[in-house]
Formats: structure tokens, sequence, C-alpha cells
């Protein structure tokens, strides 16, 4: 587990909302920065101008009147002003920092060589040594405050503003841009399900247009190679049947022994029933729309059908809900894995449906000799057969098309085809189907 995101939404977002993130936290200090400088540069051109002012002042004045004309000066311009020779130092430490040795330099160069500075942080005054007739004087100012305790609430509010609107923002284009490719994952899914999407938006950035423009053409020949396989199945099938129904008749009519007829019959029989299954396969399982249907009523009219035909079926039921199904897929499911258990199994054939947590349950047993782990998803390919002892336990060859139709039918519900040993001998064909798709 990561808190790395692992879809292209996530890491795009998260990609922007840090862009956003660094560039404003990245203009708060350079806008911190700016205005500490600017309000050194300002408090430095001020003092500089006090001073001079004072130095004027202190210059101009009467000898005998100087202490008044000090304590004066110092109300007026809020300052504190004592003679070196009554505190040759005021006490304090050295400038620090640029921003004070840049005002110390300035100082110098506009009040002479003779001015110092000293930082009394303790009391918070700023002490400036300057020279006015002939007598040294420690002029004491209060320190500018720190730059930001001074600072608007409504600036931070601004700023919360913007951040806010800035990833609002970030997360929306985030979603814009990732939404084409949920599109086409979507339309992937679909197509990996059997179905075919319709046609995605051929618009936005040119690369997701290209992409899908490519897919668009993609699917459309897929839709084109199966109904030409359609058509192609159905026609051949067609053409074939034509002559089976003329051999048949053929041979009602012939005189031959009785045996030779019902072998010749069986024979065209198990031809039609090929044939059967090419057009099943053929057909296309999504023409009729799902519709509520009692599943079991459909499997029920599958086992009589084939009672009545002299096959050796026998039906438990379970306690199963209606489902929506696809009627006439759903039959041609169940009849093939019943009329691959007749022919390639042994009876008694089993058929069972159940509710398994939320899955419709169908099981197809025979006591035949079972399908090899290995032949598993080999037999559910098309044209594909067992072992040979399957393959010829009833003498039946087959087109190895009837698990594939089932496979295909019940991918089309959404749901899957296992087979699986039986207990005791034989092969159990499993059909899981979500109920609630």
């Amino acid at each position: 587990m990561t808190l790395y995101p692992r879809s292209l939404f996530g890491r795009l977002a998260l990609l922007l909302l840090a862009v956003v993130a660094i560039s404003l936290v990245a203009t708060i200090l350079f806008f911190r920065h700016d205005r500490a400088a600017v309000l050194v540069r300002a408090f430095g051109d001020t003092k500089i101008a006090q001073l001079q002012a004072v130095r004027a002042a202190v210059e101009g004045s009467d000898a005998r009147e100087r202490r008044e004309t000090l304590l004066r000066i110092g109300r007026d311009y809020d300052v504190r002003i004592v003679p070196e020779d009554l505190r040759p130092n005021p006490g304090g430490m050295m400038p620090l920092g640029p921003a004070m040795r840049d005002l110390e330099t300035r100082l110098r160069e506009r009040l002479g060589e003779g001015t110092e500075l000293r930082i009394a942080p303790g009391r918070g005054l700023l002490f400036v040594r300057v020279v006015a007739a002939g007598t040294g004087y420690w002029i004491g100012f209060p320190l500018p405050r720190p730059p930001g305790e001074d600072e608007p609430i409504h600036a931070i509010l601004w700023s919360l503003a913007l951040a806010a609107v800035l990833l609002g923002s970030a997360f929306a284009f985030a979603r814009y841009i990732a939404r084409p490719l949920r599109d086409l994952n979507d339309a992937v899914e679909r197509v990996g399900r059997g179905e075919m999407p319709p046609p995605l938006p051929e618009s936005g950035p040119s690369e997701i247009a290209t992409l899908n423009r490519g897919f668009n053409v993609m699917t459309q020949n897929l839709r084109q190679l199966e109904q030409d396989r359609a058509l192609l199945l159905a026609g051949v099938s067609h053409d074939l049947r034509t002559p089976l129904a003329r051999l048949r008749l053929g041979i009602e009519m012939d005189g031959r022994a009785a045996s030779a007829h019902e072998g010749m019959v069986d024979d065209i029989e198990e031809m039609d029933r090929i044939i059967g299954q090419f057009l099943d396969f053929a057909r296309g399982d999504h023409e009729s729309p799902p519709e509520p249907v009692d599943p079991n009523a459909i499997v029920q009219a599958c086992v009589e059908r084939y009672r009545r035909a002299g096959g050796d079926l026998e039906f438990r039921p379970g306690g199963v809900p209606s489902m929506r199904l696809r009627t006439t897929a759903f039959s041609r499911l169940v009849a093939n894995l019943i009329d691959n258990a007749i022919s390639y199994g042994a009876p008694p054939v089993e058929v069972t449906t159940a509710r398994t947590g939320g899955d419709f349950v169908l099981e197809v047993a025979d006591r035949g000799p079972g399908i090899a782990p290995d032949d598993v998803l080999r037999v559910k390919q098309p044209f594909s057969r067992g072992s040979e002892a399957r393959s010829n336990a009833n003498g039946v060859a087959g087109a190895g098309l009837g698990l594939a139709i089932v496979e295909r039918i019940a991918r089309v519900h959404g749901g899957r085809l296992d087979l699986v040993p039986r207990e005791g001998g034989g092969n159990v064909a499993r059909v899981a189907i979500p109920i609630a798709a």
C-alpha cells in the first residue's frame, strides 16, 4: 500500500496540486522577503532624515540651553538623546544581519565616518552615534517590529481563498483531462466482454482524439468482421442443409435394409446437429434485451424437451429469484450444456440450480470419462474437443462448439463457465451468473 496514487487522474491531480502549492508558498515567501526589505529601506530613510534633523537642531541650539533643547527634541522625535561624555557606551551589540549593516553603511555616507550603530534588543532600541557641534551623541530609536506582526488579517484570508480556488481549479482540470481515458477504459472493458461500445468522441486533445479515432476504427472493423462471419456461417449452413434434406428423403424412399437406413439417418442427423451448432455460434447473443424471467422455468423447459427425446435427466431446482436474462441465449446455453453431457458423458445427467452468494449457479453433471485438467481451457475454445476417451465415449465427433457457445453466452451475462471433476467420476459444468447483473 502506498500513498502515491496509481491512477493517471490521481497522479495528474497530485502533480497540479503540488505545483500550485509550491508556487503559492514561493510567492508568499518572496512577498514577505520583498516586503521586509522595503520596510527596512523605508525605516532607514526615515531615520536618516530624523538624524539629520536632530543633528541640525543640536548644532543650532545654544550651549547653555542645550539640555532643554535635547529634551524637547527627544519628545518631538520620540527618541532618546544621551551625550557621549555621560554614557560612552549605551549598552548593546554591533549590528547583525545584512539589512542593519547596509543601514550602518548608508548612515556613515550621509552623517560622516564617526557614525556607529548599537542594537539593544532587550530594550527594543536602536542607538546611533552622531557628532553634532563637536560632541558625540547616542540617539536611541525604537526598533522596527519584525515583518509579519503588523500584517493585515485580510491578506492572509485572501491568500487562503486564492489557494482554495487554485487547488479546486487544478482538481477540476485534472478530472477533465482524465475523463476521456476513463471512457476509453470502459469501452475496452465492454469489448473484452464481447460487447460493441458506441463510438468514442474524436474531439479534445490531439493525442486523445487520435487514440479514440483509432479505437473507433478498430471496433468498426470488429463489427464488420462479426457480421461477415455470421453471414458466411449462416450461408454455408443453409446451403448444406438443403442437400442433407434431399439425402434423407432419398434414404427414406430407398428399399435397403432398415439397419443401413438407420445408420445413414443417424449420420445425417449428426451432420444437421453440427450445422445447428455452427448457426448457434454464428448467431449474435445480444439480439434480445435482458428481461425479468424465472431461470428455473427455462431450465425445466429444456430438461423436459430432452426427456421427451429419450434422455436420462434429473432436474433438482433450487430457490433462486427472478433475474434479468436474455431468454433465447440462456435457453441455448442450457441446451448446449445438456447436449454436451448426453453426447460426451454418461447417464444419468443431473441438472441443478442454486443461489450461491450473489450468483445464480447452474450445474450439469454427467458420469462420463470427464475432462482432464490440462484440457479445461482448451475445450472452451471454438472447434476444440476433449481427450479421445471423452470424445469417442458415445461415438460422437461433434464440431467442438458447444462449450465455446456456453462460455460466450455466460460472459455476455457477466458470468463464467467452470469445468470441474465430479466426485465419483464424471464431469460437472458449472455456470455462475450474477443475479443483479
